[in-house]
């Protein structure tokens, strides 16, 4: 299977996968690293694994469905199969959904439907929960809302700061995507 990765920032989650790639644990190829920031520290991760990288910003472009049928146009030019979000922070509208139908995979770090949105562990961890964690979903036209694929579960202790809950939550991120990924990708070869 071909799938491409979208990605914002810092890239852990790309790195991992990428990685689990590398050693077979995702029977997949990665076609593709795209950001929607042309200097995003992930654009560096990708060139380190020799993944094929692109980027353009939304600015760049008059509105956003002409963004996305620029990225669109991309994707199909890779021939990608699967997109996996990693921490890429845009809202996937109606051209993207409509061409990958149950083919976009994203990774929130909450246990959803709780604390959808941008700050799901800072909003878990203001309101003060024992437990949080990971959810892994399919993508549909609500934020946070597509049917999900898996959960890990993060307890909170009184005593954690909100940069041990973040560290606590990547551990599960880590572990957990590659896992869901390699899942849906051998399924998918049946």
């Amino acid at each position: 299977m071909r799938i491409a990765v979208l990605a914002s920032g810092n890239g852990s989650n790309f790195e991992v996968i990428a990685q689990a790639v590398k050693e077979k644990k995702i029977p997949a190829e990665l076609v593709l690293l795209f950001s929607d920031h042309h200097d995003a520290y992930v654009l560096q991760r990708g060139q380190r694994f020799e993944i094929p990288c692109e980027s353009f910003e939304l600015k760049e472009f008059s509105d956003k469905k002409s963004y996305e049928a620029a990225l669109l146009d991309v994707l199909k030019r890779y021939d990608v199969e699967l997109v996996v979000l990693a921490g890429y922070m845009r809202i996937i509208g109606k051209e993207l959904l409509t061409a990958f139908p149950n083919r976009i995979v994203n990774i929130h770090p909450a246990l959803l439907p709780n604390f959808p949105g941008l700050h799901g562990i800072k909003d878990a961890y203001e309101a003060g929960v024992e437990e949080t964690g990971v959810t892994i979903h399919y993508v549909d036209s609500g934020v946070d809302t597509g049917p999900i694929i898996a959960q890990g579960k993060v307890q909170v202790a009184k005593e954690d700061s909100l940069a041990d809950l973040e560290r606590k939550i990547h551990q599960v991120e880590h572990r957990l995507y590659p896992e869901v990924l390699a899942e849906i990708c051998k399924s998918d070869e049946k």
